[in-house]
């Protein structure tokens, strides 16, 4: 019951969190003072072009009414017209959406099969070698910004070691589009080579995803299995005389990954974030390169159409986290 509760209350939130999005991006967008009329006509635009084109977009009236009206539309699900691509905003999202879940997914599994094994082999070896060279790496992976990562790796591999692709999602034409996933898509073909031209392009763009996001799991891990394996309840596993990998694994980490879990929902956001970055130095036609190109046309209503398709799918995988972390801890579901 406490758990239908906790999901109805993050439910509850939905609206008014995405509705304080588009106020906060909207009035930003205003307060930006690039035209975008003038951007769409070009710079050899008569004055009575560009007043008939505010007067068509609506640029024209009280900004009020143009944050009402957004709101209704917004309702309705049209997001408006792209000034960049002249298409709807709600289709465009739609296109490439997948490619920025498959990228944010794999980086996130990535991060997740690096951080827990590194953070639970430091924290089971504190203060020795293994311990303080794990610490460094993660102390680094928070550092390195992400844009020079993601360089640095296109540098080595990709220019120098051609051992992995430079740009874009796959070579050739791709499977048959049926999920939007290429690896998805590929295995539905059954088609390997398609397969591993995703895989291969995947490669980059999702390490340097995933590289501070393991740092940041590396460091909670730690955190908690060092405050887990010298509680009571350990030292009584321990004294009955049990096998240590079996007081590790099924004792220690159920309660050390509480806090990690719940990072993970903070980290998806971050990785969304680092996304917008990663994308436009790959190439990677996700939502983060068309949020780039919407703010370089000063497209107000495309960037406020991301911004709710973002903040979506950020509230809904935090409830994803907090369900999956009431199984782990369900004191905190009764």
């Amino acid at each position: 019951m406490r758990r239908l509760e906790m999901i109805v209350s993050r439910l509850a939130w939905f609206v008014p969190t995405l509705a304080g999005l588009v106020v906060i991006v909207f009035l930003i967008s205003n307060v930006i003072p690039t035209d975008p009329v003038r951007v769409l006509l070009g710079e050899n635009a008569t004055p009575a072009q560009v007043e008939a084109m505010r007067i068509k977009l609506g640029y024209d009236q009280p900004l009020w009414v143009q944050l009402a009206r957004h709101f209704r539309d917004v309702l309705t699900g049209n997001l408006g017209i792209s000034i960049y691509s002249q298409r709807p905003i709600s289709e465009d999202l739609a296109q490439r959406l997948p490619a920025t879940l498959e990228l944010t997914m794999v980086a996130i599994t990535l991060s997740i099969a690096l951080g827990i094994p590194l953070g639970v082999v430091s924290a089971l070896r504190r203060n020795s070698l293994w311990d303080h060279v794990v610490r460094v790496l993660s102390v680094s992976g928070l550092a390195i910004a992400a844009f020079w990562l993601a360089m640095l790796l296109q540098f080595l591999f990709a220019m120098k070691l051609g051992a992995a692709p430079l740009n874009s999602r796959i070579d050739g034409f791709g499977p048959t589009p049926v999920t939007g996933f290429m690896i998805v898509d590929s295995l539905l073909d059954w088609d390997m080579d398609s397969l591993r031209s995703a895989l291969s392009h995947l490669a980059l763009p999702a390490l340097t995803l995933a590289l501070p996001a393991a740092a940041t799991i590396v460091r909670f891990t730690r955190a908690g299995v060092l405050d887990v394996i010298n509680s009571n309840h350990v030292l009584y596993q321990r004294a009955m005389g049990l096998p240590p990998g079996l007081i590790v694994w099924k004792y220690v980490l159920r309660n050390a990954l509480i806090s990690t879990v719940t990072q993970i929902g903070l980290i998806f956001g971050v990785l969304v974030t680092n996304a917008v970055i990663v994308e436009t130095v790959f190439d990677w036609p996700g939502i983060g390169t068309y949020a780039v190109q919407s703010i370089l046309q000063s497209d107000h209503k495309a960037i406020i159409g991301f911004t709710i398709w973002i903040g979506a799918l950020i509230v809904i995988v935090n409830l994803l986290v907090d369900i999956v972390h009431s199984f782990i801890d369900p004191r905190g579901s009764r």
